[in-house]
């Protein structure tokens, strides 16, 4: 298994150093790729850097992470989150809770509940992180309904505030933004490169990053190239 992509977000120095060099002793699993003392820079640092793991504090300079989260899974699926926290607010770990927070962590940071925090995260990555066999899915279109095998579909990408599944043969504009097309298609081995599109990661046959094109390939070898951007080729090649 990959190392887990983890951002550490702390606006406090050195309960944030601390943390970081607590982090150290565990990077045969995690790579932490960036820490941030404030909602801003988290913000466009998750974005950016789509991390498997968020260590978040609750409060960045009296702005609630709570709600960093809710802007950030409107554009991306949230990473596992560990929030940090010196209050013991029930409020809080409630809506932590419904977020999916992986584990609660009170400041000072303990060593050994770290240790159990991240080991929840990779047990539970290893068990997600596998992806389904294929199945047929059923998508609503204007018409009626898209009933489409997952291994039929090349990538999909957003069209205003619904999104069109291409296929080596056709496309088709199906009722459900994007963001509701990438959770459900996630179990099925796709990956959001960018803002605009979900790729199917088992039929990425080339990556050209000079050019940023992705060749995507069928089993009865029909080609479909497809143009990305600059991030969305670099989130791909990382990630194949």
């Amino acid at each position: 298994m990959k190392k887990l992509k983890t951002i550490v977000v702390e606006d406090e120095r050195l309960p944030r150093l601390s943390l970081l060099a607590k982090l150290e002793d565990y990077r045969h699993a995690i790579e932490v790729v960036d820490s941030c003392d404030n909602y801003d820079d988290a913000r466009k640092s998750i974005l950016k850097n789509r991390p498997d793991l968020l260590f978040l504090d609750i409060q960045l300079c009296g702005r609630d992470s709570i709600q960093l989260l809710e802007e950030i899974k409107q554009i991306i699926t949230l990473p596992y989150v560990i929030f940090t926290t010196a209050y013991t607010d029930r409020d809080y770990l409630m809506s932590a809770i419904k977020l999916s927070a992986i584990d609660y962590l009170l400041k000072p940071i303990d060593k050994e509940l770290l240790e159990l925090a991240i080991a929840k995260v990779v047990d539970r990555a290893m068990t997600e992180k596998q992806p389904l066999k294929p199945a047929n899915l059923v998508f609503k279109t204007v018409n009626g309904k898209l009933i489409i095998s997952s291994n039929s579909i090349a990538y999909a990408k957003a069209d205003g505030n619904y999104a069109k599944i291409v296929t080596f043969e056709d496309e088709n504009l199906v009722l459900e933004s994007l963001l509701s097309l990438e959770r459900r298609l996630s179990q099925y081995n796709f990956f959001r490169v960018d803002r605009s599109t979900v790729v199917n990661l088992s039929m990425v046959y080339r990556l050209d990053q000079r050019l940023q094109i992705c060749t995507l390939k069928a089993t009865n070898g029909n080609i479909i190239k497809l143009k990305l951007s600059k991030h969305g080729i670099e989130q791909l090649m990382e990630k194949v």
